[in-house]
């Protein structure tokens, strides 16, 4: 069995494109392209270029000794907070604002949750000499501030969006809205592995250099090219798409991924998307939602702005559906104590949507000699208020 996406661009029941008549020639004119350009020659010797001396890859692959012995495993992490702008999202947007500039686009248009996709977007729209808007979430624009003015010194515009509990989901929102008004000339960098086909497939494809590195890297520090687990938080979930991409049909690897539990799966305050999505249309995709009854769409809550979205990406949705992936649930509190742990541990301080991976780790059990992998998906930079706010919940970790 396959888990890669189909000639039409599903995943087993997930995917496709369901997409306003005005949107049609946009999209269809971005699936004809898309694979032709990036599977160029021209195409990959930028990009891998940028990748290594803009972006500063490969990053490390770093064995966390401290976090080995504590849970009993060789644990490995997959530090993409090294990377310029300080999360694995530049990694997609270096190669799509290539293929905008090849489609002949002037103006970049994105969503962003906690900040990082925006950042990454303002910072490639600025190289590039591009215009760029962002469509963020005003709850989100409070709570990562620090994100916000770094956009806006990159030159890009932030519009703060005040619709529903106006976070990620409503920033996503907003941003299809702009690109039904603006279809000639605008392109749509989306941040993950969401929205219609073929977005999932082709975010996917550009942060697949997270599992090839991985292949490269273990081989050279454990002996051999795949782990025994690969961990990652999953939102959209372009972070994970990027970790297992090349794992993905090697039943020797189990994939883990931690969602967003909220303040409980039950609570009715949570973002777990595949504990209790039901099959569902959001942004033009066929994935798990969280809905009402009668198919609206719940707001989705999470202490950490990047996973606080009702929906997840139909290749995750699929792989789930059909027992390929484990998803686990991570709350507030969990996470908020993985972070400082990692902290404390190992001198990293993780984006608090890379601690709900790291809390997976005590959920689970290993043998001495299990390889597990985890990506470490953005640094903490921009979560410290945050830390320093719910500081309680990891009280353990003593004075601060």
């Amino acid at each position: 069995m396959s888990y890669q996406v189909d000639e039409n661009g599903f995943y087993g029941e997930f995917g496709g494109a369901y997409i306003p008549e005005i949107l049609y020639k946009c999209v269809d004119e971005l699936r004809q392209a898309y694979l032709p350009v990036i599977e160029s020659d021209a195409f990959k010797q930028e990009f891998r270029r940028l990748l290594q001396d803009y972006a500063g890859r490969p990053s490390p692959l770093y064995y966390a000794e401290r976090m080995s012995r504590k849970y009993g495993c060789r644990l490995f992490l997959k530090r993409e907070d090294c990377n310029h702008t300080g999360a694995h999202k530049i990694n997609n947007a270096i190669g799509q604002i290539l293929l905008a500039r090849k489609m002949g686009k002037t103006r970049v248009i994105a969503e962003t949750g906690a900040g990082q996709h925006g950042v990454a977007t303002a910072t490639v729209c600025a190289l590039m000499g591009m215009q760029c808007e962002i469509f963020m979430g005003k709850t989100d624009v409070e709570r990562q501030h620090t994100n916000v003015e770094r956009m806006r010194m990159l030159g890009a515009r932030v519009h703060p969006v005040t619709t529903g509990n106006m976070t990620l989901s409503d920033a996503c929102s907003a941003a299809i809205r702009d690109w039904c008004c603006h279809p000639s000339d605008t392109y749509y960098l989306v941040g993950s592995t969401m929205g219609p086909h073929p977005y999932p497939d082709l975010v996917a494809r550009l942060q697949s250099v997270i599992s090839e590195e991985i292949k490269v890297q273990l081989k050279e520090k454990a002996g051999r090219d795949y782990p025994d687990y690969l961990i990652a938080c999953i939102g959209g979930g372009s972070n994970a798409a990027g970790t297992i991409y090349h794992y993905m049909d090697d039943e020797r690897v189990r994939i883990v991924l931690a969602e967003a539990g909220g303040h409980g799966v039950d609570s009715g305050y949570t973002a777990a998307t595949v504990h209790r999505g039901r099959t569902g249309i959001l942004h033009g995709s066929k994935m798990l939602v969280m809905q009402t009854p009668d198919g609206q769409i719940e707001e989705a809550f999470s202490i950490s702005a990047g996973l606080d979205y009702p929906g997840v990406g139909p290749m995750h949705c699929n792989m789930a559906r059909k027992g390929r992936t484990l998803v686990l649930a991570i709350n507030d509190d969990e996470a908020i104590y993985a972070g400082y742990e990692m902290t404390r541990l190992e001198g990293i301080i993780p984006a608090i949507e890379s601690a709900h991976a790291i809390a997976a780790l005590g959920k689970m059990t290993f043998r001495p000699d299990d390889i597990v992998v985890l990506t470490v998906s953005g640094r903490g930079d921009k979560d410290v208020e945050t830390y320093l706010k719910n500081k309680e919940m990891a009280k353990e970790y003593g004075d601060f």
